[in-house]
This record gives structure tokens, sequence and C-alpha cells, in this order.
């Protein structure tokens, strides 16, 4: 794919978002939400609950099972000045499952709010978990970037880290909600498949399925997959330079099993819920082009690697990592991605998308452009013309590509 993304402008990528369009809380009921359904190029108007009137029987879904943890700790200095210390991701260990079992210690990577206030060495915070009193201690260790490295520490061998953040941690709600994260958010910023720890903002497409939506998927022959991507806070991060190429875009990890990669082989049609799904889904084919072409598993794929590796099938790149597997006795993968997917990009194994409603100018937003073409601004001014709700707590929509006969 020789695609110039020093051509591609940012502003041919917005649209007119008012705030109170921007779904501040989400409904009362998951299923209710709106559906917009782009077809081929037409579109129309549904609701959540018959999502599976648009997909057939003999296809596979795939779900991004991260958890969303309780993100955020607040620290309160003597002064009464409040510091807030935003988890991003684990450095030391860095495997999250690990870094949630830690007792005592563990090194985190954080966005500190109020920084400047902080000039002695150490924060503390007494806290009672299971009725024993316990003391949480934060301390700088160095800075990365805008990011900072923070040491936390606590007097209780029996408390893991996971304990604590479930305890005293605010949920990471998004930033353009304007407002903190209240009770109700601790249940509905997550999806009801969610698993594993280790998202800071919640993969949004699934928030509007329910058990009874996914049973009626099974019922029809529909295979569910999950992947786990762990959300970053760069999701976030709209693209501030005039053209694309001068746009850092964050890493992201994720695990995918033997299992989910033979299913994916062997369907012939692949349904992504969430662009954490599609970033995680396309990334497994450019691995296994990486692993065709040097013998060896690298486990990143960087920001523009997509666009200057060779052609190969789906089927050639799936099989690669499959035996790769096979031979190394690995159940799981897990890697990296960095993969920025903006217009132009050739779609390898993902053929139709369950979204919400992406802010302008954001890297979502061109992952959507790439997927259905110009017909995106076509589906933006259909939902603002029709009263949709817009970003994580807002509505959904499915994208089915193509061109009409």
């Amino acid at each position: 794919m020789h695609i110039k993304p020093q051509n591609i402008k940012i502003e041919d990528y917005t649209y007119d978002l008012p705030d109170h369009r921007i779904a501040k809380y989400p409904l009362n009921k998951r299923d209710e939400s709106k559906l917009l359904v782009y077809n081929k190029g037409s579109v129309a108007k549904d609701e959540f609950k018959h999502i599976d009137q648009y997909i057939d029987s003999n296809t596979t879904c795939v779900f991004n099972n991260t958890k969303v943890i309780q993100a955020r700790l607040h620290f309160f200095k003597e002064t009464g000045a409040k510091i807030e210390i935003f988890c991003l991701e684990p450095i030391e260990p860095s495997d999250y499952v690990l870094a949630f079992q830690q007792t005592e210690a563990i090194t985190w990577k954080c966005i500190v709010g109020n920084l400047k206030k902080w000039k002695e060495k150490d924060l503390k915070k007494i806290i009672t978990i299971d009725n024993s009193e316990i003391t949480l201690t934060a301390k700088k260790k160095g800075s990365e970037g805008n990011s900072q490295i923070i040491e936390f520490s606590w007097n209780n061998s029996e408390i893991i880290f996971s304990e604590i953040l479930e305890n005293i941690g605010a949920t990471p709600i998004p930033p353009y909600l304007n407002r903190e994260s209240e009770s109700i958010d601790k249940d509905r910023y997550q999806t009801v498949y969610s698993k594993l720890k280790g998202s800071v903002a919640a993969p949004t497409a699934g928030l509007h399925f329910t058990k009874k939506v996914l049973e009626k998927l099974q019922s029809q022959n529909v295979t569910l997959e999950e992947v786990t991507l762990h959300v970053g806070a760069g999701t976030f991060t709209p693209v501030k330079s005039e053209t694309i190429d001068e746009h850092q875009m964050h890493t992201e990890h994720f695990v995918v099993t033997k299992k989910t990669i033979q299913n994916l082989l062997n369907s012939e049609q692949i349904i992504a819920v969430g662009t954490t799904s599609v970033r995680t889904i396309e990334s497994l084919h450019w691995l296994g082009v990486k692993l065709k072409l040097h013998n060896k598993l690298d486990s990143h794929i960087s920001q523009w690697e997509a666009y200057q590796l060779p052609e190969y099938s789906k089927k050639e790149s799936l099989e690669a990592l499959e035996n790769h597997m096979n031979e190394n006795n690995l159940n799981a993968l897990h890697a990296s991605t960095q993969i920025m997917i903006f217009p132009g990009y050739q779609f390898k194994l993902v053929n139709i998308l369950v979204t919400n409603f992406h802010q302008p100018k954001s890297t979502l937003l061109l992952l959507i452009a790439a997927f259905i073409g110009e017909d995106w601004k076509k589906v933006y001014y259909f939902a603002l013309e029709n009263d949709f709700r817009f970003l994580s707590y807002g509505d959904s929509s499915i994208l089915i590509p193509g061109k009409s006969i």
C-alpha cells in the first residue's frame, strides 16, 4: 500500500459537534440505544436490540474483553490541595496480570494532575480495606515525556494492588464528559463481557450489548470470539498536526488466543465490535506477514508498517501465526500495536464494523473514513440530523461497506 500520510489533512476529517449532542450519561438500558445502519451506501435507523437482524449466520463477531480499571487515585496534601494520579500502564512488573497481583509495591507510568503542587518527595493516604488500615505511599521516580513514573507502596502484604484500585480508585471516564465519575460509571463504563483488567478507557462499542443480545446472536449461529486490547489514554488524543504524518500514534498491548486465530482463519465474514477490535485483528494480519517474511515473530506493529509491507492473503498470514504457535506450544499471542489506520488502508480481515460516533479530528474518525470512504460524512450528518447521541455513552452504528447493486 503506497499511501502518503503527508497527503492526509486532518481538516478534511472534522464536523461540528455541539456539546449538547455528547451523551453525558448512559441510557437506562444498554440495548435501547439507537442503531444507525449503513448498508452499502444506504443509511437507516433502528434500535440496537435489533442488531441481530443485520448479522448473517455463520459470521464471526469479535469483541474486546478488556476491563476498565479504577485508574484515578486522589491524594490530598496537608494544605488541602488535591493531587490526582492517573495510572496508565504498569512498568515493573509490566505484565498486567502480575501487576495487579503485586503486594507491597509496584511502579506505574502515570499522568499527574496538579503536578506543580507536588513538591515533597512522597504523598501518603490512609485507606481501609477489609477493616484493615493501610498507608498507601506514592513516590516520584522520574518522568517519561508528559508522564511520571510513580512507585506505589503499602504496608500490608496481604493486600494486592488491584484491591487498592477497586477500593479507592475512581472510574477514568472520558475528559469530554466534563464531570466527575459517579457510582453509575463503575458498572456502565464496562461491557457485560469484560474480563481482563488493564484499560483506562472502555471499548465503548461493546457497551450496548446485553446478555440477551449476545444470546440472540448465538442462537442464529454467529460465532462470538474475544480478543484483549488494553485501551490507553492515547485514544483520546486529537490529531493536532496539519497532516497526519506528524501525529505520534500511541502503543496498545493485546492478546489473542490460538483458538481465536483458527476461527478467524476459517471465517467467511468477520465483524469487529469497536475500533480496538479492528486494530487488534488487522495488526494480527501484519504480524503474520512479518513472520512469513523473516521466519521470526516480531511482536510489535509500528505506526506506518502496514503501508510498507508486501501483500499476503488472510490465509497466508493467519496460517503462519497458527503454525508458529503450534511449533512453540503457545496458546496465546502477546503483542503490541501502534497501527494507524487512515483513508487508503485496505482492510485485510474485518468485513463489518460495529462502532459509536467519534470525535472530530480523531484517529478513530480516520479509521471510519478508511472503512467506508467519503460516506463517513453521510453517516455522521444523518446521525446529527436524527438526534443520535455521540461519543462514549452515545448511540451505535453498524457499518457494512460496499456499493449497493
